[in-house]
């Protein structure tokens, strides 16, 4: 389905960042930010529109994520600048209100997951730990994730290799706790099968797939790696691809396992679905223990996507769509940081706005116009020879993603387009006043001397 297209040098541009990412640390990042709280949390919610048949939303959006992974393959391989699916626009149209506003959905949608994440965190799992208020702990949790993004990235992405081997173990845990009961003949394979009784199979597998969608998403951020990754036209497609193959694999499992051994009504009503299977099986496996993992599991995905929307501003800032302010790096450590702490300060603002159902969905929305975005671009650029060797998809690959991402879209409620269209509105202002400081500031420099 693809190739790697080689022309005049191999080499990737230069860049202001260092390049200290190698295969493993990225595959580390994709996979610890796929596997994370979407599949932890958000089960339930499949499980009201589809039964027993978790697999099928989850099969769905593996599709969606393959095909628009394939197109992120080419375009971070032929433009490994950080910045992401705005770089890519620019690229292609030269429009700056259309890139910045592409940028600016891809750092929202970070900024949102990282509060629904914290927020996730302050929740029932950390209940079974300790009881302590919510938001002094969502204020804390979101520091310390600030500071160890400002140390350096492959500090947080070091932290990252940690949790997502811890995260895993939990998801694994499950996988064999439900192939025990299963093995013990216990359990009801039959569930497997079973749609909700509520709605039509197919309503309920494609609505159900938003929410599933999400527990995909992870690959993109890598995007805004790309000037930190060493060789990025051989390490993206093999990270990609592999970390996103293992995601789909872990999620089916966990999906058939959780419905043989829960009734899907039971995790329907629980925020902690998973942990329904633990407490199910009966086998002595204590619920702390399952939750501290859960915690992790949502650690590390909130880490992992402030790191991108750092990413994703300092790219806007080197397009000059943001104040160049927002583009300064630490002298000695290299990293964003001015770019970190306002990610870091917004993100504390989310977490108190909205509640952890509708930030998924605006997440899953707002990057679904990303994604849109990305594979047009994709077609525009294809013949654009940009004199080294990257990954190629054939050009029906973002055609086909283009009408999944379109079809996702459709099966987002009323409440969550004003959500959308209101994200719009603030983006729409903060490139206004932008480009006013800018010509301010270029009108300045054009005056003479007094």
């Amino acid at each position: 389905m693809a190739e790697s297209t080689a022309t005049s040098g191999s080499t990737a541009p230069s860049t202001k960042l260092k390049r200290t990412v190698g295969v493993t640390l990225l595959f580390f990042f994709i996979v610890g930010d796929t596997l994370g709280a979407g599949i932890y949390t958000l089960v339930g919610t499949m499980a009201e529109d589809v039964g027993g048949m978790l697999w099928l939303p989850l099969t769905i959006a593996l599709v969606v994520a393959l095909l628009t992974a394939g197109t992120y393959a080419e375009m971070i391989t032929k433009y490994p600048m950080a910045g992401g699916a705005s770089r890519y626009v620019q690229k292609a149209f030269d429009k700056p209100y259309l890139t910045f506003v592409i940028g600016f959905l891809m750092l929202s949608s970070g900024i949102t997951t990282a509060a629904l994440l914290a927020n996730a965190f302050a929740g029932d799992y950390l209940s079974t730990l300790i009881d302590v208020p919510a938001a002094p702990v969502t204020i804390v949790f979101l520091l310390l994730l600030v500071a160890i993004n400002l140390r350096g990235v492959r500090e947080s992405l070091s932290a990252n290799v940690v949790m997502t081997c811890i995260e895993v173990s939990g998801l694994v845990m499950v996988i064999v706790v439900a192939a025990i009961v299963f093995g013990s003949g216990a359990g009801d394979p039959a569930r497997i099968l079973t749609p909700s009784p509520d709605q039509p199979l197919l309503v309920g597998a494609f609505s159900a797939s938003v929410v599933a969608f999400f527990s995909f998403l992870g690959f993109e951020a890598a995007a805004n790696m790309a000037e930190e990754v060493k060789e990025p036209s051989k390490a993206y497609p093999r990270a990609l691809f592999g970390a996103i193959c293992t995601a789909g694999v872990v999620y089916l499992l966990i999906a058939l396992g959780a419905a043989i051994v829960v009734d899907p009504a039971t995790m329907a009503n629980s925020s902690g679905p998973l942990l329904e299977v633990i407490t199910a099986s009966g086998l002595p496996i204590p619920e702390w223990l399952f939750s501290l993992i859960a915690l992790v599991a949502i650690a590390n995905g909130a880490l992992l996507f402030m790191v991108m929307a750092s990413r994703a501003t300092y790219g806007l800032a080197e397009q000059n769509l943001l104040p160049s302010f927002f583009g300064q790096v630490a002298p000695t450590r290299r990293t964003p940081w001015v770019a970190i702490v306002a990610v870091g300060a917004a993100t504390i603002g989310m977490s108190f706005v909205g509640n952890i159902g509708q930030l998924a969905d605006t997440t899953v929305l707002l990057l679904l116009f990303v994604f849109i975005a990305t594979n047009v671009s994709c077609i525009v650029l294809k013949k654009d020879d940009v004199g080294h060797e990257h990954f190629s998809v054939p050009i029906v690959v973002p055609i086909i993603a283009i009408l999944a991402s379109i079809v996702l879209l459709t099966q987002q409620t009323a409440d969550i387009w004003l959500l959308g269209g209101g994200y719009l509105v603030v983006g729409t202002i903060l490139f206004l006043i932008a480009r006013y400081s800018r010509r301010r500031l270029d009108a300045g420099a054009d005056q003479p001397a007094g």
